[in-house]
């Protein structure tokens, strides 16, 4: 059990009882007599009103007419948090079975003039994915990769990762301490640092068969991957301008490893600078899918020959 949730669960048991010992405590949570310690100072720290006992028979006790505070939810906290629901329930999103749950829960600390407001917007809301016929139907497609949990479970605990993946029906193992776990076209996806390769690599959770964690002796400390990351950053080979339409049509979709700076208070002007390495053909089509996407409100300052042809290419489609 993780110390947050000891705690948490520590509380709800005190406030249950008139009095309690911290011998209680330890058989109760199976912890040390130091640990039954340090946890009820954090306790108390938290401002839990608490009463130390001294004698033989001593123990704690909680002060009269003190009780842990009730959870609120203002009107508009209750929408935010129900309209986030709908708007990713049919998505491949990790702890998906469990948020059924946890909307039951919700609903048990909220008023039935809450509820309804809740019901009225079950009815006439409708995101992307989502059947309007049925709108609480869970496809199977909607589920995520079962490895997925797993994988998050793991990460919660430690970042150095022995991983297994099924690669063109060949099966390969990498030692990764991994950077980013990240959605992107409907792919969980996750970029790590390769420690045997010393490289940076992108693999689809997808094609994920196994994950544990890696040996420590074998390991490279966090502080060293990321100065060897930093020498190993590419040149930066394309350089844009973006216009207020151009930063509109970025905000709708981006590749992940874009970014903007902004270059005016207003946000209506911005810089665009990343490297594209023209040796991928599916990273060079994309990019160039892309530019097309972003419109004609742009500047660019530096673009390798092998976009330039790219969108040549495209745009000879349409000519007559």
């Amino acid at each position: 059990m993780k110390k947050v949730e000891r705690i948490n669960i520590i509380m709800r048991y005190i406030n249950n009882r008139a009095h309690f010992t911290i011998s209680e405590i330890m058989r109760e949570f199976n912890i040390s007599r130091s640990t039954a310690m340090r946890d009820i100072r954090e306790i108390e720290a938290m401002g839990m009103p608490l009463v130390a006992e001294v004698g033989r028979d001593g123990g704690y006790s909680v002060m009269n007419n003190s009780v842990l505070p009730t959870v609120r939810f203002t009107d508009n906290e209750i929408k935010a948090l129900f309209i986030a629901f709908m708007a990713t329930r049919n998505q491949q999103l990790p702890y998906l079975k469990s948020r059924q749950s946890l909307a039951e829960k919700l609903l048990g600390l909220i008023s039935e003039n809450q509820q309804d407001d809740l019901v009225l917007l079950n009815q006439i809301l409708l995101f992307e994915g989502t059947n309007p016929k049925n709108p609480d139907l869970l496809d199977l497609s909607d589920l995520p990769h079962p490895m997925l949990e797993k994988l998050i479970q793991i990460l919660l605990l430690d970042s150095y990762l022995l991983i297994t993946i099924k690669e063109e029906k060949v099966i390969k193992s990498y030692p990764i301490f991994l950077l980013h776990l990240y959605h992107e076209k409907g792919l969980w996806l996750f970029e790590g640092y390769d420690l045997k390769d010393e490289k940076r690599r992108i693999f689809p959770v997808d094609n994920l068969t196994d994950v544990k964690t890696y040996p420590t002796k074998k390991r490279l400390s966090k502080k060293k991957i990321l100065e060897k990351l930093s020498k190993q950053e590419e040149v930066m080979n394309l350089i844009l301008e973006l216009g207020p339409k151009a930063i509109a049509q970025f905000k709708k979709y981006h590749p992940l490893k874009v970014s903007i700076s902004y270059t005016n208070p207003y946000q209506t002007t911005a810089n665009l600078k990343t490297f594209i390495n023209v040796h991928n053909p599916e990273e060079l089509t994309e990019i160039t899918n892309w530019l097309l996407f972003l419109g004609g409100d742009i500047k660019v300052r530096e673009v390798p020959e092998e976009v330039l042809q790219g969108l040549q290419e495209r745009l000879c489609l349409f000519c007559p």
